[in-house]
């Protein structure tokens, strides 16, 4: 059976994040068709390993994660925001897992997707240039 590591030996240009409740294989700077495959294999691989555990395995944009099950940045938001009393509260986000930070932030939240996909969120912009734009007129105000 195959390490984590031996997928990132087989692909140049991948590595491996250890976050706080994740594991995760990167494959943005490796070759296109050869990241698809290996995290086709990935995905295969650790469907198998993780069967009869609380886990979870997520694919993003050329990332394969795999989490602690029921953790999600929703979640970890409302965690954050327990217990406090914000004025203000924005969130941005560019990839399909924001999507549980956007649903499940209070109505109040300015929630902004960066892209133009359907999303929870209560605003988009198109692209992270705009997003930069945005924040510095916010800083100047």
């Amino acid at each position: 059976r195959p390490s984590l590591e031996t997928f990132v030996d087989r692909t140049p240009g991948s590595f491996i994040e250890e976050k706080n409740y994740s594991l995760v294989w990167l494959y943005r700077k490796s070759e296109p068709e050869q990241g698809e495959l290996r995290a086709n294999e990935l995905k295969d691989e650790l469907t198998t390993m993780i069967a009869n555990h609380n886990l979870e395995i997520l694919e993003g944009n050329k990332v394969i994660e795999v989490k602690s099950g029921g953790i999600n940045k929703g979640m970890a938001a409302i965690q954050f925001l327990q217990n406090q009393n914000f004025d203000f509260i924005l969130a941005l986000g560019d990839d399909w897992t924001d999507e549980y930070m956007f649903r499940e932030l209070p109505e109040n939240a300015n929630t902004i997707k960066v892209g133009l996909k359907h999303t929870a969120a209560k605003y988009k912009v198109d692209s992270v240039k705009t997003v930069r734009s945005f924040l510095t007129d916010l800083i100047e105000k």
